[in-house]
């Protein structure tokens, strides 16, 4: 599909609230979770008792009320508080679009005091200053750290507090596009385990295993937890240590996917990925599998080049990925295949090439049948590959 609207981009900035700011913040955070859990209480009881549906509207109503029951309500912004009802109402929206669907749905929870992390100005009570300073309603100035700057017009920031501590503000804007100068270079890209990418020209990019660099780290850690009882203070550290660990792992695959789905984006007037389901692949995997699958961040990586390529004026398609390692490349004869068999060879047409990059082939062809665009020569590039078998 190929975009040429309005794009949506988010901006996440570090801000260092001082201590009274940090208390004004939590008790942001403490009043919205107060009114997402008496929304979501009043919701649940008038279907229970009453079989009476409750709007986003109506608890936004019974806000007057509730400030009186609960007066740290008027400390905070309105629009944050009115920002905790919608949460609610999207959540009953997303339980019943699935129920719809057929699929598993969850039905919206409580939110306790570790479950509920950031609030939200929609529109105004905040505002960007000069000298690093950020602006919020009722909490001050605080510093912020803008490494780039903000484009395009500002429809949300929503202030967030991770489990290390950190806070940061995330500003969600509206973008006009930016095309890239058009090229003729199409790609289709195999997402694997053994290598992280193989593409339809030859590329590949090599799998990082993130989790590895850390893990004796987090298993030590994660040992020296269970020696402490727990609510002990220093169960409490080692619990600190641990989550700066898995963080720095977050961080660093996320820099990296950002990288490799900016190359791709700059190179590539049209891009063909897999649609892999990777809640069931997960499922339905060996134990090994899961962990590699959540390792690599596949999903992540298809987001950050689907996002890249519409502002960028790029093409990109998502395909069935039914078959795509199976199916010859030069022929279309499905050849079944174990997991463990990393060659390709077709008893019909004889082709025998690497099975990531046949794979890599099949994507390209289908995506480009699914814009109505004609398919490359498929033979001739598995030909000019006949090496990658060696």
């Amino acid at each position: 599909m190929w975009y040429n609207r309005n794009v949506i981009r988010n901006y996440r900035y570090r801000i260092f609230p001082t201590d009274s700011q940090v208390s004004l913040l939590q008790k942001n955070l403490d009043a919205c979770r107060w009114v997402y859990n008496k929304a979501l209480e009043v919701r649940k009881s008038a279907w229970d008792e009453e079989k009476k549906s409750i709007g986003l509207y109506d608890t936004i109503k019974m806000l007057p009320k509730w400030k009186i029951e609960n007066p740290s309500l008027k400390d905070v912004h309105s629009q944050i508080i009115q920002q905790a009802c919608m949460r609610v109402d999207f959540g009953f929206k997303r339980f019943f679009q699935r129920v719809k669907a057929g699929e598993t749905p969850g039905f919206p929870r409580f939110r306790s005091y570790s479950r509920y992390d950031s609030f939200t100005y929609t529109q105004f009570g905040f505002k960007i200053l000069e000298n690093n300073r950020l602006q919020l309603s009722k909490i001050g100035e605080i510093k912020i750290k803008l490494h780039r700057p903000i484009e395009g017009k500002v429809k949300t920031l929503t202030i967030r507090h991770n489990s290390i501590g950190k806070w940061y503000a995330c500003f969600v804007c509206e973008i006009e596009p930016k095309p890239l100068p058009p090229t003729d270079k199409v790609v289709g890209i195999d997402l694997g385990l053994t290598t992280f990418a193989v593409f339809s020209d030859g590329k590949k990019i090599k799998r990082e295993r993130w989790m590895k660099k850390d893990e004796a780290d987090i298993n030590r850690l994660q040992r020296k937890k269970e020696n402490y009882p727990k609510g002990s203070r220093e169960r409490s550290k080692v619990i600190h240590a641990l989550r700066h660990a898995f963080e720095r792992v977050i961080e660093r695959r996320k820099n990296f996917l950002h990288q490799e789905s900016r190359k791709i984006v700059d190179e590539y007037q049209f891009i063909a990925l897999e649609k892999l389901d990777i809640a069931d692949m997960k499922e339905n995997g060996s134990k090994n599998i899961r962990k590699g699958i959540s390792d690599v961040g596949w999903g992540q990586f298809s987001q950050f080049i689907a996002y890249k390529a519409e502002s960028a004026g790029r093409g990109v398609a998502l395909v069935d990925p039914r078959n795509t390692s199976k199916q010859c490349s030069g022929c279309g004869e499905i050849v079944p295949k174990h997991l463990r068999v990393r060659i390709h060879e077709c008893p019909k047409c004889g082709l025998k090439i690497d099975r990531d990059y046949n794979a890599s082939l099949n994507i390209l062809a289908r995506g480009l049948a699914s814009i109505g665009k004609q398919s490359v020569k498929v033979p001739d590039l598995c030909q000019e590959s006949n090496h990658a078998s060696a």
